[in-house]
């Protein structure tokens, strides 16, 4: 009776740790598949990440800034809520013309390089003086429009001081 007492342990601590490491593969599997988002937005825009050199300095595409941009000013202070993450989508379809699988790709993108920049804060900064660089006068009109339309008049301090960087990045 003993043996088949411990057969049965043996067997139920076997199956335990089977489904621990099943669930981690799949854990695994959901990690590894984020970053091929992140690759197949930055393969579409035509972004080629360059030795030594900051992810944001490689940007050419302004609309990719803006994106980056906004939705760095979306994040400070509290995350947003999926609604606000829906109307967000929609303001950047219409402001920078682009359909929605492609604003998807954008908002992807630009958020990881506001991450890679150090958070929004710092995103928002490094991202205007690409802007600036790529745009001018033209990109800063472009988000100044996605930036009212999506916040309207309920902006934040630390959205308003972001505001005042994006300025000076602009020399305004």
């Amino acid at each position: 009776m003993p043996f088949i007492i411990g057969l049965i342990g043996i067997i139920a601590a076997g199956y335990f740790w089977a489904m621990r490491a099943k669930n981690a593969a799949e854990i695994a599997k959901v990690v590894a598949e984020v970053p091929g988002d992140i690759k197949a937005a930055a393969r579409r825009f035509g972004f080629k990440r360059q030795t030594n050199v900051h992810p944001v300095e490689s940007v050419d595409d302004p609309k990719l800034a803006i994106a980056g941009i906004a939705n760095s000013f979306f994040e400070l202070g509290a995350l947003p809520t999926e609604e606000q993450r829906r109307m967000l989508m929609l303001q950047v379809q219409s402001v920078l013309e682009a359909s929605h699988e492609e604003a998807e790709e954008l908002l992807v993108l630009g958020r990881w390089l506001a991450m890679e920049s150090g958070g929004p804060e710092a995103g928002i900064l490094r991202l205007s003086r690409r802007l600036n660089r790529i745009a001018g006068a033209d990109g800063f009109q472009t988000l100044m429009e996605l930036l009212k339309k999506m916040l309207g008049e309920d902006w934040s301090a630390e959205q308003v001081a972001s505001l005042n960087d994006v300025k000076r990045a602009f020399r305004l």
